[in-house]
């Protein structure tokens, strides 16, 4: 914007000063990098599958660790127990050899913690995620609502014709994801075909 003043320096001569007013007004660049920066700020924010599929395999990895932990520590409580029993070794413990007995409660203790891994995994999880775990139980939902819609009837499975993985396990990310939806499309498929 220009702003102009008229100065009579004399009679026959006129001067014209002008001077640029300026008017701020973010450059085209300006505005592309601020909503360059916005955008990345949304973009960080937002919860994508890539995102869910990775955590869903940290969950299960912890999840694991704390199953294998669980596992020992219930063998070593049992095993404490036992090793203290007096066992004679002539008797028989519902018939069974005191030894057999012996090992089979260790590893029916071990598998016992085995299971209870999860439930302190699960937890352990959740108290790091915190921040995600809104989106990431939302995400859930989804996705076990799209693989009970989109998995094959298991009725009409044969050796030649094995079911793709019924519930969802073995996804781990979104490539995997539409590679079951093809498995699960060739399934009926091929079902139709033989029935």
């Amino acid at each position: 914007m220009l702003s102009c003043k008229l100065f009579a320096a004399n009679k026959t001569a006129v001067k014209i000063t002008c001077r640029q007013l300026s008017v701020f007004q973010p450059r085209f660049s300006e505005q592309n990098s601020t909503a360059n920066q916005q955008t990345e700020t949304n973009s960080k924010d937002v919860f994508t599958w890539t995102d869910f599929f990775q955590l869903r395999k940290h969950e299960r990895r912890i999840n694991l660790g704390s199953s294998i932990v669980t596992a020992l520590m219930t063998s070593n409580a049992s095993w404490a127990y036992l090793s203290t029993m007096e066992i004679d070794p002539m008797q028989t413990i519902m018939g069974f050899d005191p030894l057999v007995v012996v090992s089979a409660g260790l590893m029916a203790s071990g598998a016992f913690g085995y299971l209870l891994g999860p439930i302190f995994g699960t937890t352990v999880f959740k108290m790091r995620q915190k921040e995600n775990l809104a989106e990431y139980n939302k995400k859930t939902k989804d996705f076990l609502r799209h693989v009970i819609e989109n998995r094959v009837d298991s009725s009409s499975q044969s050796f030649s014709n094995p079911v793709p993985d019924y519930y969802g396990e073995k996804i781990g990310s979104v490539g995997e994801y539409r590679q079951w939806l093809r498995d699960c499309h060739a399934f009926r498929r091929k079902a139709k075909e033989f029935l």
